[in-house]
């Protein structure tokens, strides 16, 4: 077969499995969906009998239908681990001498910036470098480093970082960079500039984020695959945190690495070759990509209208409708990322990713020819914000009915009913008991089932042992019940704000920072207000009722003091120290991670000017900004430009807008005369001063 040739859709050995593993998570789901909305029929009053009913039964139904597709597939997961892996996955179709002995293709590594740390970003792209060097396959592969970056500081700071790595590396002609001047469509704009420029030069693309790690033996596999697999069009890998360091952080770590085990074989034994796509720590078939997965704007109104913000699950549904599988390999190990150090990282970058999730829909329902196992990932998707406004909608009708029940008279013949005899209201609190333990054990279960599994495959010392382990679980579980009214209080804002189209603003993630109490303060305030005044009116109404909404009103009332604790280094070490939270890569030396802490730890040498004042006063980086820059003087944008270069060498930087030194240090003649005139700057002139900083630098102490 022509692997280049465009596959047409056709019937896959594995796609009879997949459909029968479908068909049985589904009879799984919403048989027991049916069963529990059931329960809480006659666990009602009224039995359904009213409107307010009605309504916290439909929201009860969707909201446990999704909980049950998270549990079942963990279930799922834990099955096929015990029955030795999933024989269907594409890892399983070929020995390891098969793939040994599989000549790679020439393919990309893009890393994809904004705003990033840029020593700290690019010492981690170092150390993927060098993991692949020791593979001996380095001269299969060749690293773009591509920028959005719009502040100058930033990006000049980038360039000159580059071309030390380039040098340091002996990557030049191997390494590249580039910097597009006009920042369209986020990150798969960026992508899809590298592929009008370069995508040619590559069979193949790894796309990486800015805290990506990926071992260069995974690399190689993951292209010895494709090359054995030219009907996958994307291969995903499953990437675990690493680098924990604050309390937050290492909760977060230790639950995708031990949880994920089981979610992600579960996960992929359900999807098979119809997987998603999650944005990086993936390899992508690039002919193919260019030809189908473009993205155009979306056709509608406020968020359905523009740049589609979430690329990769239109990417990969897109990838599926032109004949292509997309793949997720739980067995590809050596695929890390890093999480956000606190709570308000997290939920800022969840704000945008709220926005791009709820896109999908226009995407899902309009759409033509995407294959079911795709829109369903969109709904999936959705639903993980979507469900924070139907648990708080619930919660609503929750409060609405018990205010009913006590402050206003029995309602004998309620809307609806019809006959001579009245409906007397019945309570059935054992009902209502074994329901709620039915829910929990939904969030619950699979917890300790990875706990089993772990138990069973004989990895429990990888976490510190068993005890440590279990330790570390159900500390594990008391942060997440502390979070989870949290997320929901954020994600229902973000939904609602998603849907008025509110704009958005995209920057660099923090990395290091811890939460101060008056961040904290600000930013849960709202939510601890609600929490203490819903408390307040339970109490108001009814002792029982009080003590069923603490456990979401108590943590909506600590929230500040959460955010503030979670945030602290000094606690996520001390857990470390005693052996709580751990992960296996923490236990086992590894080349990758122990480079990239080395690299990161050399911090270069701190200058007294800024990127853009060594950019005009240092011969050595003003020639790289040149050679890196275009030459704009045309018409009357020279003219524009020899105004800003004389304002900037008279006044300085701060005389400009951030948008009028871009230009000029993007147009190589203005970097020579900037360069040239600002030597000859007065000394009371602020290039004189920023020359005697220069100068007192060179002399040292």
């Amino acid at each position: 077969m022509d692997e280049t040739a465009t596959l047409t859709p056709r019937k896959h050995p594995w796609r009879l499995v997949a459909n029968l593993r479908r068909a049985v998570l589904m009879l799984f789901v919403f048989g027991q969906t049916g069963i529990a909305s059931y329960y809480l029929l006659w666990v009602l009053p009224y039995h359904g009998g009213t409107a307010l009913e009605i309504g916290m039964l439909a929201l009860f139904a969707i909201l446990y239908a999704w909980i049950a597709v998270g549990f079942w597939t963990a279930v799922f997961g834990f099955v096929v681990r015990l029955m030795g892996g999933d024989r269907h996955s594409i890892l399983k179709r070929h020995t390891d001498a098969e793939l040994e002995q599989t000549a790679l293709a020439k393919t990309a590594v893009l890393l994809p910036i904004y705003h990033e740390p840029v020593h700290w970003t690019l010492s981690g792209l170092k150390a993927v470098y060098r993991d692949i060097e020791r593979t001996g396959q380095i001269e299969h592969f060749e690293f773009f480093i591509l920028s959005d970056s719009r502040d100058p500081d930033v990006w000049l700071e980038e360039q000159v970082a580059w071309n030390k790595l380039a040098k340091e590396l002996g990557g030049e002609g191997r390494i590249f960079y580039r910097r597009r001047p006009v920042n369209l469509n986020y990150k798969s704009g960026n992508v899809a500039d590298f592929l009008r420029r370069w995508g040619k030069r590559c069979k193949y693309m790894v796309v990486l984020d800015a805290d990506s790690l990926m071992t260069g033996s995974t690399i190689v596999r993951m292209v010895q695959l494709m090359q054995r697999e030219p009907g996958v069009g994307i291969l995903q890998t499953n990437p675990n945190i690493i680098n924990g360091q604050s309390l937050f952080a290492r909760i977060q770590q230790f639950a995708n690495r031990f949880y994920s085990t089981l979610f992600a074989t579960g996960l992929a034994a359900i999807q098979m070759g119809d997987a998603a796509f999650w944005g990086h720590n993936a390899i992508l078939r690039i002919e193919p990509f260019m030809k189908h997965c473009g993205l155009r704007k979306l056709p509608g109104i406020g968020i359905f209208g523009g740049p589609i913000m979430s690329h990769d699950f239109v990417e990969a549904a897109y990838m599926g409708r032109a004949g292509y599988e997309v793949w997720l390999e739980p067995g590809l190990s050596g695929s890390y990322e890093e999480s956000p150090p606190t709570l308000a990282d997290e939920l800022a970058r969840d704000s945008r990713w709220a926005k791009g999730n709820l896109q999908h829909l226009w995407v899902m329902l309009r759409e033509p020819g995407l294959r079911f196992a795709h829109r369903m990932a969109f709904l999936n998707g959705i639903m993980a914000y979507v469900a924070s406004p139907l648990w708080l909608g619930f919660l609503i009708l929750t409060t609405i009915a018990a205010a009913n029940m006590t402050l206003s008279p029995i309602e004998y013949f309620p809307d609806g009913h019809q006959g001579l005899f009245p409906l007397w209201p019945e309570w059935r609190p054992e009902w209502a008991l074994g329901l709620a333990l039915s829910t929990l054990a939904l969030l619950f279960f699979p917890k300790f089932l990875a706990i089993i599994d772990a138990v069973v495959h004989r990895f429990t010392k990888d976490f510190g042992g068993l005890w440590r382990l279990f330790c570390s679980v159900m500390l594990e579980i008391v942060i997440s019940v502390l979070l989870a009214p949290l997320r929901m209080w954020a994600h229902s804002r973000y939904v609602v704000s998603a849907l008025l189209n509110v704009s958005l603003q995209w920057a660099g993630q923090n990395r290091t920072e811890e939460t101060t109490w008056k961040e904290a303060l600000i930013t849960q305030l709202p939510g601890m207000v609600l929490g203490a005044g819903w408390s307040a009116f339970a109490w108001s109404l009814d002792t029982m009722f009080f003590l069923w909404s603490l456990p979401v009103a108590l943590p909506l009332i600590l929230a500040a003091p959460t955010a503030v604790f979670l945030s602290r280094n000094s606690l996520g070490q001390a857990l470390k120290k005693r052996r709580l939270l751990l992960i296996p890569e923490e236990n086992t030396a590894m080349a990758l991670l122990e480079d990239a802490v080395w690299y990161r730890a050399q911090e270069p040498e701190n200058s007294p000017l800024t990127p853009l004042e060594q950019a005009v006063l240092r011969l050595d980086h003003n020639r790289l900004h040149q050679a890196l820059a275009w030459n704009h003087r045309r018409g009357s944008r020279k003219a524009e430009l020899e105004s800003c270069v004389a304002r900037c060498l008279e006044l300085g930087p701060d005389a400009l807008s951030r948008s009028e030194m871009s230009q000029i240090v993007r147009d190589r003649e203005s970097l020579k005369v900037l360069h040239e005139g600002a030597w000859r700057a007065l000394p009371g002139s602020f290039w004189g001063h920023s020359i005697a900083r220069l100068s007192a630098q060179a002399k040292g102490p």
